[in-house]
């Protein structure tokens, strides 16, 4: 028969470890932020539009085909509103 302590003390080593890495992943994305903010912050200082910057990324990340079909529905309500 099996005791129900070793299983837990197996459980309560994996358990912090799962732990002790979820919290190192937070400290690293906490660093990655702040050197983002830190590059936003150059790039505006050299005259750099970073809201289009950070559009330009997004845009980056998607399908062109997603981004063709957007473009036509953003295109057909502008001009339904008069605004071409």
């Amino acid at each position: 028969m099996s005791d129900p302590t070793d299983t837990y003390s197996v459980t309560a080593d994996e358990l912090r470890q799962f732990i002790e890495r979820a919290e190192q992943l937070a400290a690293e994305k906490k660093d990655i932020g702040e050197q983002e903010k830190e590059l936003f912050a150059e790039a505006k200082g050299r005259g750099y539009d970073t809201k289009v910057m950070r559009k330009v990324i997004a845009l980056r990340k998607r399908k062109p085909d997603e981004i063709a079909e957007e473009e036509a529905i953003m295109d057909m309500y502008k001009a339904a509103l008069g605004m071409q």
